[in-house]
Order: C-alpha cells, then structure tokens, then sequence
C-alpha cells in the first residue's frame, strides 16, 4: 500500500486536532494542584493570562465551551426571561437545549446575514420591559466567529452598535467566542477590543488553538465568582486540571499566529471549489471554515462524501445541503495538496 493511500484528511472539525510535541512537554512538566480548590497553579496562570489579554477582572477555566456558554447565560438571566440571538447561534443551534435546561430562559430569534444580526435587529427584537405578558429580554449573545454562518467574522463597529443597544436597555452583553482567536488573527483585532465591549466572554482552547480540552470565561470579579457556583452545580469541578491548562498556555504562546496558516489553505481550498462544474455554491471564507453545496445535477451530496471518503477524506454535513471542510493544526501540507489535487477528478 502506497504511503497516500494511508494518508486520511480530516477536515471534520478543528477539534480533531492531536497535541503538538511541545504542548505535550508542557503538558508532563506542568506544576499542578487541587483546583477545585484553586489550588492549581498551572490553573491560575492561564486564567490569569486569559483575563490579563481581555483586561478583564477574572477568568475561570472550563472542561468544555457549551458548559461556559451555558454558565454565561446563567449569569445574566432569571428563569422566564429571554435572550436575543442569531438564528443560527451555537447557544440555540448545537448545546442541547441547554438554554431552556439550565437557565430556564427562551431564545429570540434573529433573521441575520451568515449569524450575524445588526444592532436595528437586536433593538426591534427587544421586549417591552412593562409588558409582562411577553417574556423580558435581558441578554444579547453574539457568537464570533460563526459556525453555522461558515466562519464569518463581524464588523467590530456593529459590535460596538449593539452593545450600545444593550447598554440603553440594561441588558446583558456575552461573546460565545470559541473561534475569536480566528478573528483576531483574519482581522488583525486585539483581545483587549473585546474585553473593553462585552460583559463575558468565553473562548475556547479545543479548537483552533489545538488543545486537547479546555474553555476560558472571562468577565469581572463578581461575575467569576458566581460561575465557581455554576460551574460546580454543572459538574464541571476538576481536580489536577492544570495538566490541561498547561496546553492551553503553551498554544496561546507558540499556536495563535500560525492560524493564518488555516485560512490561507481554507480559502484555496474555497477557490479551488469555486472552479469545479459539480459545486454549485462555495461561500465567502474569512477564516479556517469552507461551507459549500453540490450541483445535484452532476452528483448528490452524499455520492460526493462517499466518493471523499473513498479516498479516506472525511468531512461532514450541515444539513440543507450545505457540506463543511474546516483546516486545522493537523492538517499538513501535505494533506493539502492531495486534496486539491483529489477534488477536481471526483
């Protein structure tokens, strides 16, 4: 068997990624303690350095980015109220009901462009606070960069737009930010623009950064204080975690700048697409996520993944017909170039 037929690509998720060697070196020689007692100092530096980037008061690490998200929408909102939201929000779309589950809070629904809603969209969702017979909104969740939406990275001044919205009708303002990283690198952004505009944040470690597991949320001391509560009712308490968190101070150390690699291979990947008779639609790449639809005409979605994964190529569906390839850490260059070299012939 050829070394090429061996070789699989896995463009799934970016969350298939293997730790590097020198994370894994972080990793073993990582100081750890108890941190459910913060007692963990591997643990503390890299909440200190998450919060220190965002200049923000407090961080608190997490085991996954759904539980921080969901953390985050306990922090803001009472049981019966109501959030404000993109249709195609991971908060709504990809935790589980969690929204309803753990907070007791419904989802408001916005008609946007790609997951993104203007600030006009966000006003006009809001409902009147004195009338009691709708539920009261009390917090706006953006999400940056979209999944759903194909990677898209919003305008900073739309941000800024809708957090004034929120600040004329006290609510609440979280950035689901598990690809931010993505954007600050495709747009040349900084941590501290967003700490300055929104009450929490959460990032996740998992993703492009190449972690094994982790999620940071970041907000005022208060606030972190109230999600050690949370976090324990979750179950989300871990004990010598700062093996974990060791990786995570090693990618925003070493990984972050190398996410333009991503891009870069995922928009020629998007162009490469873009010339073939049997796509019928790629759409605009910003970031490490190729979302695009087959032609039926020529083939079905489903014979155009079989035929991938013929080639042990695997990637995935985002229903309605709409496939995605998401580059990542592992994906080599190698691998890059047998997939451009694959796609044309299929």
């Amino acid at each position: 068997m050829t070394l090429e037929l061996k070789m699989k690509i896995n463009l799934i998720s970016d969350t298939v990624t293997k730790p590097t060697p020198g994370m894994m070196e972080a990793m073993m020689t990582a100081e750890v303690g108890d941190d459910v007692f913060k007692e963990d100092p591997s643990v503390n530096e890299l909440e200190h350095k998450v919060a220190t980037m965002f200049g923000m008061q407090s961080a608190l690490f997490f085991p996954s980015g759904t539980m921080t998200n969901q953390t985050a929408i306990k922090l803001h909102t009472q049981p019966g109220e109501q959030l404000i939201c993109d249709k195609y929000a991971h908060v709504f779309n990809y935790e589980g009901g969690g929204v309803s589950f753990n907070s007791g809070v419904s989802c408001r629904l916005v008609d946007g462009d790609r997951g993104m809603m203007t600030a006009k969209q966000v006003e006009a969702a809001i409902n009147p606070p004195d009338f009691y017979h709708s539920p009261l909104s009390t917090l706006v969740c953006i999400e940056n960069t979209t999944n759903k939406g194909g990677g898209a990275c919003w305008d900073f001044k739309e941000l800024e737009k809708i957090k004034s919205v929120c600040d004329n009708h006290q609510l609440g303002y979280h950035l689901d930010g598990a690809r931010l990283w993505n954007a600050l690198v495709a747009k040349g952004e900084n941590a501290l623009q967003y700490g300055n505009l929104f009450d929490t944040i959460s990032v996740c470690l998992s993703k492009g950064l190449g972690c094994p597991v982790g999620s940071v949320l970041v907000g005022s001391e208060e606030m972190i204080k109230k999600a050690i509560r949370v976090r324990k009712v979750l179950g989300g308490g871990m004990r010598q975690a700062g093996f974990l968190a060791a990786a995570a101070t090693y990618a925003l150390d070493n990984q972050l700048e190398r996410l333009a690699e991503d891009h870069l291979k995922a928009k020629e990947i998007g162009v490469l697409l873009s010339s073939l008779p049997f796509i019928k639609k790629v759409e605009s790449i910003e970031t490490n996520i190729v979302i695009f639809e087959i032609d039926e005409s020529f083939l079905t979605s489903e014979e155009f993944t079989n035929k991938l994964l013929q080639k042990d190529i695997h990637i995935i569906s985002m229903g309605q017909g709409k496939l995605r390839m998401v580059t990542h850490l592992d994906y080599t260059n190698e691998m890059h170039d047998r997939l451009l070299s694959i796609l044309p012939t299929l």
